[in-house]
């Protein structure tokens, strides 16, 4: 027993995956955020586009006054607009990264402190390599443009064959891209999730000793692997259901890999973010205790 996980961890959430009607920047963005902002457990929350202006004047406000480490997710943008900046083709890929960097700017204007982003479409085994370097070039184009506001950005990992089918949708592959980055750019990072494990075939061991280098970010929550099943692929169902993968000893055993590589260790909290949504018919604010029960019951068997 190591006492307070919160001596070792920052806990954060997600917001529009724990709200997915906010997901597109319009809904009740400022109410859903207003309750996760009043719960003290929560120490990060990541946040994404805001649509409306007066609802972004009102999310700024709030997270000025909730002395929170506050993330932004492009990856709804990016998904919901069919970017990928490492296309092949020159002026869909400079469109995708010009979306970028004016998210990056929002980014900031809502006093975010990271930008979180992920890769394009993987297309296939013989064009993956020319798109790894046109991956990288487009990463550098949109860290010059978040070092230009003092955001550090991360490359979150995903799937390449269920779900996503992202390029980057392997450890190994995400460590390569940083070691290209990382002598430009110091605090590029990588996120790496707990849910997207299962989905890329690697144990959280495996995956978490080859980016301890350069992880920046973790998120935990769960997915379904069974195609037969309800919410198959990434859909992030609370923890513990039945056709999920990840529960408690799961979990415990990637904070046993977290701690081991030395990404949590006491009085240095880095940040453990909770990415979980709620299925149809789920209260959203049970999902939400569904995750804080499930960790600190992990973390009592670490």
């Amino acid at each position: 027993m190591r006492g307070d996980l919160h001596n070792w961890m920052r806990v954060g959430i997600v917001h529009f995956m724990a709200f997915p009607e906010t997901m597109g920047g319009n809904g009740p963005v400022v109410e859903t955020l207003q309750r996760i902002c009043r719960d003290p457990y929560f120490e990060s929350v990541e946040i994404t586009q805001v649509n409306d202006p007066e609802a972004r004047n009102a999310v700024q406000r709030l997270l000025a006054t909730a002395h929170m480490e506050v993330g932004f997710g492009a990856q709804p943008i990016q998904l919901g607009n069919k970017l990928d900046i490492n296309s092949a083709d020159p002026q869909k890929r400079a469109e995708s990264v010009e979306r970028l960097k004016q998210a990056v700017k929002d980014a900031a204007e809502l006093g975010a402190s990271k930008f979180a982003l992920m890769s394009g479409p993987d297309p296939g085994a013989e064009k993956r390599e020319a798109a790894i370097d046109l991956l990288v070039d487009s990463l550098a184009e949109i860290c010059e443009a978040a070092r230009a506001v003092g955001l550090p950005v991360a490359l979150e990992v995903f799937d390449r064959e269920i779900d996503k089918k992202s390029l980057i949708g392997s450890t190994r592959d995400a460590v390569r891209v940083a070691a290209r980055l990382r002598p430009r750019f110091p605090d590029f990072g990588l996120m790496l999730d707990l849910s997207h494990l299962p989905m890329q075939y690697e144990s959280s061991r495996e995956a978490l000793i080859l980016a301890r280098e350069y992880l920046t970010h973790i998120h935990i929550g769960n997915c379904v692997l069974d195609p037969s099943r309800p919410n198959y692929g990434d859909t992030h169902p609370p923890f513990g259901v039945p056709e999920g993968v990840n529960d408690v000893p799961e979990l415990a055993e990637f904070l046993r890999a977290l701690l081991d590589i030395g990404y949590l260790d006491r009085g240095v909290t880095r940040t453990v973010a909770f990415e979980v949504r709620p299925r149809a018919g789920d209260d959203p604010e049970i999902v939400i205790a569904n995750a804080k029960r499930t960790l600190q019951d992990a973390w009592r068997r670490v």
